[in-house]
């Protein structure tokens, strides 16, 4: 029997203001995994409301209360590991391996967190005025709403909230609702069952179909006061024009096409396994995959070979043995997203070197030779296990393709000369550069985010304070102050 899944307001369980629910589906079974409660306008207005009721006590809580909360929340997180772990794959399909990755970057989260606690500091400024003291200070910005896509569900969910909170402010997750119970409901029992306040978290997702009026509903509320944004980039583009009309800060880490960078010189094993797990994690389905792979042409052929091999030697299937590999996609419009790139790149003279094929929607980690920089499986985000390689005459062609792409989130570089990486590294447009690394890398004490079309500003590390608390200047004059009139 299928799970039911209410939203979770003020510290209470509810059903959605209109009493409606929708099915969440296994992507490789098809069977229904869980019915949800459908969230509206008004759930949300009230999870709002209840946000901005808690702010006050909790703003005014002290840095080590709210340490301890997320530290306690981190051992509760690994309590409830296998619950994490199978629900994640049961309703996003990820492999087991991608599921635990994910629970362990959520624990190292919470910690983080536990660590920033005290750390939204200001300073004491000098002044020419005499007898002035200056200082600024920071405080909690408010309430904050978090939306998170379905890829990353667990690790992208609290991420958007995670860090907020710990500086003082309430929060909203609002998370996809083709992944509401692994990104949402479980996310909120993690936070009950902590002892979080009431009204410091609240989660609500919409019913299928409201996305855009959601959105429009959190831009627009007066006291939302920032919004973190995981998503597309037509959608996060929707989001920034909404803050633009509401004056309301948004940072958005939107897609990208990720490229990796193969030098002649790399050492060839680490080329093949870095590229191998930046692109097939998780079927392919992140922001920072691997999407396009670039190798110098020396060693062109070689590593096409060993890649292919590697990439073919990846078990498909089912998600819940321990040996898959790949596991299906999100859903048919994502299956065919993939399957059509795939089709025009051979149209217009790309090979197929394995893969090509699916089974449900289950789609074979496919090598593509032979690709041209105007394919779109080279210029827009395929979202899938696909990995189209270019080969290039030099490095001054390598950074050329690699910057010839609307997004900017991650970039990868092999090589075994560390002065010719890091020079590389400074040409590139990305927010993030990694050497004799995938571009998939992510640690939650880093600055996180990209440049060009994959967004603005930074989910994480210090200076995720930036962007989640108000930097306030304070002055009082020590003695009176003679005025001119």
């Amino acid at each position: 029997m299928a799970q039911h899944h209410q939203l979770y307001v003020d510290g209470e369980w509810v059903d959605g203001a209109m009493g409606a629910t929708f099915d969440s589906y296994n992507p490789y079974t098809g069977e229904v995994f869980a019915r949800v409660a459908a969230g509206e306008v008004e759930d949300l207005n009230r999870a709002i409301a209840a946000a901005d009721a808690a702010l006050p006590a909790w703003a005014g809580s002290s840095p080590a209360y709210r340490a301890e909360l997320f530290l306690r929340a981190a051992n509760v997180l690994e309590e409830m590991r296998d619950e994490f772990v199978q629900t994640f794959v049961e309703e996003q399909g990820a492999a087991k391996f991608t599921c635990n990755f994910q629970v362990n970057f959520a624990g190292m989260l919470m910690r983080e967190a536990a660590a920033q606690a005290h750390d939204p500091i200001g300073q004491i400024l000098p002044s020419d005025t005499p007898g002035a003291f200056f200082m600024t200070k920071r405080q909690p910005a408010g309430v904050v709403a978090g939306i998170a896509p379905w890829n990353g569900p667990l690790l992208l969910g609290l991420r958007a909230v995670t860090l907020p909170m710990v500086y003082g402010n309430t929060t909203i997750l609002k998370p996809s609702s083709e992944t509401p119970v692994v990104g949402g409901a479980l996310i909120a029992k993690l936070f009950e069952r902590a002892g979080f306040p009431k009204g410091v978290v609240n989660v609500v997702w919409n019913g299928p179909g409201k996305s855009g009026e959601f959105g429009e509903a959190i831009m627009a509320h007066p006291r939302v006061r920032r919004v973190n944004f995981t998503g597309s980039t037509d959608v996060g583009r929707e989001l920034g024009i909404l803050g633009g009309k509401y004056l309301k800060r948004v940072a958005l880490e939107l897609g990208g096409k990720d490229p990796c960078i193969i030098l002649r010189d790399a050492d060839m094993d680490t080329a093949v396994n870095a590229t191998c797990f930046g692109k097939f994690m998780g079927s392919g389905q992140g922001c920072m995959a691997v999407e396009r792979i670039i190798v110098e042409q020396p060693i062109g052929d070689e590593f096409i070979d060993r890649f292919v091999k590697k990439a073919s030697s990846l078990k498909v299937g089912d998600p819940r043995e321990d040996d898959t590999g790949i596991g299906p996609l999100i859903n048919r419009r994502q299956l065919e997203r993939v399957k059509t790139q795939v089709e025009e790149a051979v149209r217009d003279g790309a090979k197929i070197m394995c893969g090509g094929r699916y089974e449900g929607l289950s789609y074979w980690p496919t090598v593509l030779t032979d690709v041209k920089r105007n394919m779109r499986v080279m210029r827009e985000e395929t979202f899938g296990p696909v990995a189209p390689v270019i080969v290039v005459k030099d490095v001054e062609e390598a950074i050329e393709v690699a910057n010839d792409n609307a997004y900017g989130l991650s970039c990868g570089i092999i090589t075994r000369d560390l002065q010719k990486g890091l020079a590389i590294a400074d040409r590139i447009e990305s927010g993030m550069v990694h050497i004799n690394e995938s571009s998939t890398a992510d640690e939650p004490h880093v600055p996180f985010g990209g440049v060009k079309d994959s967004g603005w500003g930074k989910m994480g590390g210090k200076q995720a304070a930036e962007e989640f608390t108000e930097l306030r200047w304070i002055t009082f004059q020590t003695s009176p102050r003679q005025y001119p009139l």
